[in-house]
């Protein structure tokens, strides 16, 4: 088996554009505040992890901007941050190839366009709707910036699809020619029509619109829902062979995933934990069951997710006790550019061996008291290797664990 590695980091997200939001992150500020971007008059949450004062013209020219829904604007900016940090252009990357990630595809654009067709005529309708909100036109859009010929493929899975996405890429590298994929996951779901219809579900925290930062508390016994996110991770996949032949700096080995299917619910996970349980084992002896020192939760703040994924870790890593944490708190859920994003934070825990907290963590219900939660940052902590899961609406799970990379 091929050795697969980490060579490029890229991040945008509600407290800062880079993966130096890394920081912000790991002290537990929150990004959570009012919705700007969209008219709230009539729903009940109010608040959400916008990503601030984003400029289109970083990506792309202007003219160009029209063809592409922010979802994709925002990918293409972690994306170029990960090909710089890999140094990829100074080197021939056309052999490389691109793994996106999205849930809701681009949803603004498709409201934008049911606001036109419901004012005026179909014939106003721009040409470039339909490329402007397909969910693989991210990769698409990244294989042209970046002229990457390599296989150019879209993963949309839910709140997993990030996660799939690394797996995917790093599924592609063992068992094809290439030398290296870019994998990028994104999201720009705060529209009305996503926080209605999330809303209507009862997914959404709605008791905190007088204090937004206080809103999401993963695994806290006041949860009362999650915040919407946006935004974007990349990462860049390299053979360890290519890594070192060209002597990129390599920030982790990928060791082991684990993928399954709950086949219970549309969006309820299986009461006893079966699908998280089968991916976090799959993933632990695929690594050859190594010391898990952190695992980012995907930890939603939701009542039934938080429950089963306490069983879930419990059951697999229980004698362990990793240390545990979720960032929703501080970015909202993202959805699916989550497992992107929560791979890049993991990936910086081990590299600047520090955990990020649970915010507004009080006290636990008897269930999640099994797992040892981070309830304050927690820095200069020795972390070797960390496990990130996410699961999906669907009941589609995936997680995956990452080693600092050990030259011998």
């Amino acid at each position: 088996m091929k050795r697969i590695v980490v060579t490029g980091l890229g991040m945008i997200n509600a407290l800062g554009h880079d993966k130096e939001s890394f920081q912000r992150i790991a002290a537990g500020e929150s990004g959570i505040d009012m919705i700007t971007l969209c008219d709230t008059s009539e729903l009940e949450c109010k608040i959400a992890a916008e990503v601030k004062a984003f400029d289109a013209s970083s990506v792309m020219k202007k003219r160009e901007q029209k063809k592409a829904d922010r979802f994709i604007q925002l990918g293409l900016h972690a994306a170029m941050e990960a090909y710089d940090d890999a140094g990829l252009a100074e080197i021939d990357t056309t052999g490389f190839g691109v793994v996106s990630a999205n849930c809701l595809v681009g949803i603004g654009s498709i409201e934008a366009a049911a606001d036109i067709k419901n004012s005026s005529k179909l014939s106003h309708i721009s040409p470039f709707l339909i490329p402007s909100y397909m969910p693989n036109m991210l990769a698409g859009q990244v294989s042209m910036k970046f002229d990457l010929r390599g296989p150019n493929l879209s993963e949309n899975t839910a709140c997993a699809a990030g996660t799939h996405a690394i797996i995917e890429a790093y599924k592609t590298l063992q068992f094809s020619k290439g030398e290296g994929m870019l994998v990028v996951g994104a999201e720009a779901g705060i529209t009305p029509l996503a926080l209605g219809g999330f809303g209507a579900m009862n997914a959404l925290c709605s008791n905190h619109n007088d204090s937004p930062k206080d809103a999401v508390r993963p695994f806290d016994k006041d949860r009362s829902g999650f915040v919407m996110g946006e935004g974007a991770g990349a990462l860049v996949l390299e053979t360890l062979e290519h890594a070192q032949k060209r002597g990129a700096e390599i920030y982790a080995e990928i060791i082991g995933f684990g993928e399954s299917a709950d086949a219970y619910h549309i969006s309820t996970p299986q009461p006893e934990s079966r699908g998280a349980i089968a991916a976090m084992q799959d993933a632990y002896e695929m690594a050859d069951k190594p010391h898990i020192d952190y695992i980012n939760a995907h930890g939603t703040s939701t009542y039934y997710n938080d429950v089963r994924e306490a069983k879930a870790i419990d059951s697999v890593f229980g004698v362990m006790k990793p240390f545990v944490s979720s960032i929703k708190g501080q970015l909202g859920h993202t959805l699916g550019a989550a497992g992107a994003i929560e791979a890049v934070v993991s990936i910086l825990a081990i590299k600047n061996n520090t955990l990020p907290p649970l915010t507004n963590y009080n006290a636990s219900e008897d269930d999640m008291e099994v797992l040892n939660l981070v309830t304050e940052p927690l820095s200069n902590h020795e972390v070797t290797t960390a496990l990130s899961c996410n699961f999906g609406f669907g009941g589609t799970n995936a997680a995956i664990i990452f080693q600092e990379y050990l030259s011998s």
